[in-house]
Parts: C-alpha cells; sequence; structure tokens
C-alpha cells in the first residue's frame, strides 16, 4: 500500500481549466479563454514532452508518462466540449433574433 501513496505524490496536477473561466474581473471573457486554451496546451505539450523522455531514455517512467498523456486528453476534451456548448449558445442566439 505504501507504493500506491508514493505515486499519487510523483503525479502532476491536472491543468485546472475552471479557474481560468470562473475568475471574475480578470479582463474579460476572450482573456479567460485565452487562458484556459493555454492551459491545455501547456498540457498537450507536457504529454509530449513525457513520450518523447520515454522514447529517448531520459526516463523509465511510465507511469508518469502515461498520466501526462490522459491529463492531456482530458483537458482537451473538456475544452471541446466547452467549445461545443458556447457554439450551441451562440446558434440559438442567433435562432432567437431571426
Amino acid at each position: 500500500m505504501s507504493q500506491i501513496h508514493g505515486i499519487g505524490s510523483a503525479v502532476p496536477a491536472i491543468p485546472d481549466i475552471g479557474s481560468a473561466v470562473s475568475q471574475p474581473g480578470s479582463g474579460g471573457f476572450m482573456d479567460s479563454l485565452k487562458a484556459a486554451i493555454g492551459k491545455v496546451n501547456d498540457a498537450q505539450l507536457q504529454g509530449g514532452q513525457a513520450v518523447d523522455a520515454l522514447l529517448t531514455g531520459q526516463t523509465q517512467d511510465i507511469h508518469r508518462t502515461m498520466v501526462a498523456l490522459q491529463q492531456a486528453s482530458v483537458s482537451f476534451q473538456l475544452m471541446m466540449q466547452v467549445r461545443n456548448k458556447l457554439v450551441t449558445a451562440y446558434e440559438e442566439i442567433q435562432r432567437m433574433q431571426i
């Protein structure tokens, strides 16, 4: 059981996309959206770097690599869902104006 607790401490933090969008007074919705997309991009880059390090032999930690890839995947999926909701809301507003 002590090994399981050791793994959790080595896992990098999941990017907090929600905090970038929900901060009041942080400069507007567009700035918040750009910050959230930047965090998703950073997660994608970290995942790529983890794979590169594993492939070049700089690290043997496949668990950390897989966690970085999953974090990148989940953050990208979340971003796509937010985008889909924004597009749906925009289309609904356009229908209301007709």
